[in-house]
């Protein structure tokens, strides 16, 4: 059975990703047997319908046709985190969101939605487009999620509470349709989670607005009625790196992965990290996808051309 990973961030981290399929490519031998790149999600920044992670900054469309573009020739799909659970239907109408689908419409790309509004939106106007549900949909009933499972979605991200709940996850149909979280930073049964994504979809509709109405102006969240607390920066779980979520009971090991899940039926992972400093980025994707006994070469040939590419200084050469 094959592996296949879910990647962050193709705009972002755009020439990260770039570099690390390189490696994918030219020593095949480093990485597990059967895996595979099954997608890049995220968005590119100033995207309303943007939820999950916040993004800040703006984006040029002609880097959007670009990293489309560029995509489209290795057909690897693009999944649009379009998870902003507060979207109403005049937001539906917007110019740079619509732009970007209607950009990417290639018929192997894909969007995550948690809104009704949008979902339905999407399957009437871009009706080529994959549809996965989103873990920021918070659904941790087993009858519920099965429902989910049951439901016309390519694949159903499943919140990971259920994460090595194996007695549970035993229940779970069409396990070939679920993706799993394998590092999430958030502490297990969070009761803020959907909360907090709510607080982003918000937060995300300002930074849009200020963009739109002062382009030249900084954006200060307390102009827009967003505090510390309201906005969760001072959760000490944002903070945690990839040492620190291996203490949770969530965290999914490589191990587990080959031993368990994938003979279970689960061939389906996401690694978090579209908003992730790049050397966290590099100690997830060593560590989940490369082989132990390679991992030091990996990372070290990583690392290198990184630097000669100009992603990270010169300082560690």
């Amino acid at each position: 059975m094959s592996i296949k990973f879910h990647l962050p961030d193709f705009a972002v981290h755009y020439r990260f990703n770039r570099v690390f399929m390189a490696m994918m490519k030219h020593c095949p031998e480093y990485f597990h047997d059967g895996l595979e790149i099954a997608s890049f999600y995220g968005t590119f920044p100033q995207s309303l319908w943007n939820g999950g992670r916040l993004m800040t900054g703006v984006c040029d469309k002609s880097y959007v046709k670009h990293v489309v573009s560029e995509f489209d020739k290795l057909q690897i799909p693009l999944r649009f985190t379009f998870t902003n659970p507060v979207l109403t239907k005049e937001d539906l109408n917007d110019d740079f969101c619509n732009y970007i689908l209607k950009t990417a419409d290639n018929g192997i790309n894909g969007v995550i939605v948690v809104s009704d509004i949008l979902e339905e939106y999407i399957r009437e106007k871009y009706p080529r487009y994959k549809i996965t549900s989103s873990t920021c949909k918070r659904i941790t009933d087993m009858d519920t999620l099965n429902s989910e499972m049951n439901k016309k979605y390519d694949i159903v991200v499943m919140d990971y509470d259920f994460n090595n709940k194996f007695d549970l996850l035993e229940k779970v149909e069409n396990k070939d349709k679920c993706e799993i979280l394998v590092n999430a930073c958030c502490q297990p049964n969070c009761p803020n989670r959907k909360l907090h994504y709510s607080e982003i979809g918000k937060k995300q509709k300002s930074i849009c607005e200020h963009i739109r109405k002062h382009p030249n102006k900084p954006y200060d969240a307390r102009q827009y009625g967003f505090s510390e607390e309201k906005s969760f920066t001072n959760c000490p779980y944002v903070f945690y790196d990839p040492v620190d979520v291996r203490q949770h009971s969530t965290h999914v090991t490589p191990e587990a992965i080959l031993e368990k899940y994938l003979p279970m039926g689960f061939n389906q992972f996401k690694i978090e990290g579209r908003t992730q400093k790049i050397f966290y980025l590099v100690e997830y994707y060593i560590y989940y996808m490369v082989k132990p006994e390679f991992r030091d070469k990996a990372r070290m040939a990583l690392y290198s051309n990184l630097v000669k590419q100009g992603i990270i200084g010169e300082q560690m050469k």
